[in-house]
């Protein structure tokens, strides 16, 4: 029998947990991240040249789920969940392209985790009679890509907790078009009221033996370890194609999506370099200048699901790297604000010596910025930005700017034409707690 791959928290307490655990539970008991005991590594040919995106991410994960009772099914976990296409396409610009993340049911990369996840613990034994609720916070896309992944599977409900007045249009429309077992609540405050509340939930034990809860943010594992997938894909056929790794610019807010590549770099596969693109939030741009860290309340900007003051999945870096030297070396973040939001998708869509111009949300326009700042500095690297949403899902910013429509993708159409609601919460511990106590055992629907 294979030995097991246990995981520990952050923080440094001795509870170990099986992976089907930490899955189901989001937080480590002592309120920290769950993280491998050991990272496990891979070489370049263990994966097939040929395989899909599916596949690819079955081979990865593998090793962490070693001797884990999902183990068996992390095949069809992964057909499952990666049903769509994350394409690493060639821009008009020297030795740059773009991975493509937002081909999902939802239009956002998030798909990619809330599938997974959903997935893992649709396979997991549990009380149908005392169903298992799901607590995400969002910025703007975690919520519609979890509610669409969980949307009327037996014996879950999910709850959404996103910041009132600080999300598209279009986002606060998905979140709240699901109804059935999923329920929106708009918070009278910020993402990381939401976060915070979300944790203090998890972390409550009384409530818990009440309402068994678990959470669908990046802090969970079922959602991080899949993100890897398609930087391990993408770096795999680059690597096949041109023999060097791939250079990657990530647009990250709550660290989840960067975390996953750079682990895809220490299990030994082909990422090289790695840059962060935040937007007017400089919590980890200022870090990396050398500054303590020092987390603070998030900004509203255009970029808003990056809108982040407190990274959750800061712990786990620092688990990567314990030392802020090292972590600095591996690691830049610069900070682009609105202004540069603004005129990078403005520069990009127009037509530009016979090329079709790009049309960029407003997260990926700061990968692109950063790349073109690069540029600007004489760096000749090949690099890849990472698109981490559709444009359509930000029509208010973008359309203005490019002076035409963004086409919608028939998902997200589907979407739109459905009734929306959300109900008000304040932003308070207290306040989601009774909420959950009034709602969830009295009212929600299970299906």
């Amino acid at each position: 029998m294979t030995e097991p791959l246990l995981y520990h928290s952050t923080r440094g307490a001795s509870y170990a947990a099986t992976l089907s655990q930490a899955i189901a539970a989001g937080l480590a008991p002592d309120g920290g991240l769950y993280v491998p005991e050991a990272m496990p590594q891979l070489d370049p040919s263990a994966f097939d040249p040929h395989g899909t995106l599916a596949e690819t991410a079955a081979t990865l994960l593998a090793p962490f789920f070693a001797g884990d009772a999902l183990s068996s099914e992390l095949p069809a976990i992964c057909a499952e969940a990666l049903t769509f296409e994350t394409p690493l396409r060639r821009l008009p610009h020297t030795d740059a392209n773009v991975l493509e993340l937002f081909h999902g049911p939802t239009a956002a990369f998030k798909d990619v985790g809330a599938r997974f996840l959903a997935a893992c613990l649709h396979r997991l034994p549990r009380n149908h009679a005392q169903p298992l609720t799901i607590l995400v916070a969002t910025s703007g896309d975690t919520g519609a890509a979890v509610a669409a992944a969980f949307h009327r599977q037996p014996g879950v409900r999910v709850v959404i907790l996103y910041p009132d007045g600080l999300v598209s249009p279009r986002q606060a429309h998905q979140l709240g078009c699901f109804d059935d077992n999923v329920q929106a609540l708009r918070v009278q405050g910020r993402f990381d009221d939401c976060q915070r509340m979300v944790k203090a939930a998890l972390n409550d034990t009384a409530l818990q033996a009440r309402i068994p809860l678990s959470s669908a943010n990046s802090i969970s594992l079922g959602r991080l370890l899949p993100q890897m997938s398609y930087y391990a894909h993408a770096a795999l056929s680059w690597w096949r194609e041109h023999g060097t790794p791939l250079n990657v610019i990530v647009p990250t807010g709550n660290l989840g999506n960067a975390l996953a590549c750079l682990w895809v770099r220490e299990i030994g596969l082909p990422i090289g370099q790695l840059r962060l693109a935040c937007n007017a939030n400089t919590t980890l741009p200022d870090f990396f200048a050398g500054n303590d860290y020092t987390p603070r309340e998030a900004i509203a900007t255009l970029a808003n699901a990056m809108d982040v003051g407190a990274p959750s999945n800061f712990e786990r870096l620092r688990w990567t790297y314990p030392h802020s030297h090292e972590l600095r070396e591996q690691l830049q973040a610069t900070s682009v604000d609105d202004a540069s939001i603004r005129h990078t998708i403005a520069h990009h869509a127009r037509e530009d010596g016979g090329s079709e111009g790009e049309v960029f949300c407003p997260h990926t326009a700061t990968a692109m910025h950063v790349l073109d700042r690069l540029r600007e500095a004489g760096d000749t690297s090949p690099w890849t930005i990472v698109a981490t949403a559709h444009p359509a899902k930000f029509e208010s910013v973008v359309e203005p700017l490019i002076g035409k429509p963004v086409a919608v993708p028939a998902a997200l159409a589907s979407m739109l034409l459905r009734p929306a609601s959300a109900e008000p919460l304040e932003a308070n511990d207290h306040a989601l707690r009774e909420w959950l106590l009034q709602r969830v055992e009295e009212a929600m629907p299970v299906p």
